[in-house]
């Protein structure tokens, strides 16, 4: 019996290993080249290799990409095969997934109700869609605790949206509490009195606080789309809406492995990036840098503000950390500068590595000599309103672009993309095939001229 993991991250991982463990032949793929090959796994380089041959395919490659993996797969898998969609994501995706795969194969959606970490590949599954009940008798060989509840495709999802409501945003309060005790001096006495409520005393409160940060950039997602569920239904979500930004400044504060992507897409220009993304990303080509050969790669902390009014940008300031680039919707107003040299000198301070307004700038000469990066819709020799209203931190439209905290901008003279934080290193390693295969045909094109 061969089995097919599609992601190797650390869920995946697990089940590839467990099912190396059963006796079957257990075969992983993942894009990233850093991602490790768990013992006992064959690691395909690709998704159909992976695939190919497959009694059991589990897609673990996050929401993001989970109708993309559907789509590779589909052609070479076995019509009795079981697909197994694990990943965390709204119902209309498991829907989506379903649909692309068609009659190649059964398509079960699947729910992880728990932690695969603590429990491994024997953390409860729910099921739903036409071969739930063969997908059960599959997960069981590594004992998995596998429920079906229907044959519906996103039954299961939805239910694990809706304990998402309550474990995210425990989550969530939790990493609030302990920060809360840390800035008071209290928080040795905070985590007890947060463990005495917990059934899992200190151990689940490790557990959750550890978890909720290490994760904040995919849960945060994965309560958006708890959140739309909730919409759906007509239920108030202040709680959730606040968990999920409180997840987003998780993602954005916890630094780590950010910094070596920003720096990677710092060597790659943005068209590059558009030709992997299939152009959509790219800012309107209004906002243009506003001195030449300006060049920038970083995080992005959003600010929307009021036409005309940098209050908000204030703030952002104060909360920047280096690596950050500032995207703002400033309305596509032209009429007042949102900055100028003191802002810039600030943000440098600050460690940000430029901004993209959508909006207007002025101190044009300054901002050059000091070097920092700046995109702008405008020039006003006008100064701003300080009076607000404004937001950082939340999901912007900038030039037509949707910009959520966290993720990766790139610009330079030809313009600026907004590369999504969950698909960032997938983004660079196509970015990097398109650049090798232009530099081929360039060498082509002037081996021709002679």
């Amino acid at each position: 019996m061969k089995v097919a993991v599609l992601g190797l991250g650390e869920a995946g991982a697990i089940y590839a290993k467990a099912y190396a463990d059963a006796g079957w032949r257990s075969v992983g793929f993942d894009p990233g080249p850093a991602v490790p090959t768990p013992e006992g796994v064959t690691r395909a380089s690709s998704t159909v290799e992976a695939v190919e041959g497959a009694d059991l395919v589990l897609s673990l490659t996050t929401a993001a990409h989970a109708v993309r993996a559907a789509g590779e797969a589909a052609p070479a898998l076995r019509p009795d095969a079981v697909y197994i969609d694990l990943n965390a994501a709204s119902p209309q995706v498991k829907t989506d997934v379903a649909r692309t795969i068609g009659d190649a194969a059964g398509v079960v959606d699947g729910a992880v109700i728990g932690s695969v970490v603590k429990f491994g590949a024997g953390v409860e599954v729910l099921l739903s869609g036409p071969a739930a009940d063969g997908a059960a008798r599959a997960l069981e060989v590594v004992g998995s605790d596998a429920r079906p509840i229907g044959d519906t495709v996103g039954a299961a999802s939805g239910r694990k949206l809706l304990r998402s409501v309550f474990m995210k945003g425990l989550g969530a309060l939790i990493t609030e509490a302990v920060d809360a005790g840390a800035a008071a001096g209290e928080e040795e006495w905070m985590r007890k009195q947060i463990a005495d409520a917990l059934t899992g005393g200190s151990q689940a409160l490790d557990r959750l606080d550890h978890g909720t940060r290490l994760h904040a950039v995919r849960r945060s997602s994965e309560l958006e789309a708890s959140i739309a569920l909730l919409d759906g239904l007509s239920v108030e979500s202040p709680v959730s809406r606040g968990a999920a930004d409180r997840h987003r400044y998780l993602a954005r504060t916890a630094g780590g492995g950010d910094e070596r992507l920003i720096d990677a897409f710092a060597a790659i220009p943005s068209a590059a990036v558009g030709d992997a993304r299939d152009r959509l990303g790219f800012v309107s080509s209004r906002i243009r840098p506003v001195w030449s050969g300006a060049r920038v790669s970083g995080r992005a902390l959003t600010v929307q503000t009021r036409p005309g009014d940098n209050r908000a940008l204030h703030r952002a300031l104060a909360q920047a950390r280096p690596g950050d680039v500032l995207v703002v919707d400033g309305g596509g107003d032209g009429s007042r500068a949102l900055l100028g040299e003191l802002i810039a000198e600030r943000a440098v301070n600050r460690g940000v590595r430029g901004m993209v307004v959508d909006g207007a700038v002025r101190d044009v000469d300054e901002l050059r000599e000091l070097g920092f990066p700046v995109w702008a819709a405008a020039v006003s020799p006008a100064g701003p309103y300080k009076d607000g209203p404004g937001h950082v931190g939340r999901t912007i439209s900038v030039g037509g672009a949707v910009c959520a905290p966290g993720d990766i901008v790139v610009a330079d003279g030809d313009g600026v993309f907004i590369v999504p934080r969950l698909e960032a290193e997938q983004t660079l390693a196509a970015s990097r095939l398109v650049l090798e295969d232009e530099a081929e045909r360039l060498r082509t094109i002037r081996r021709e001229r002679g």
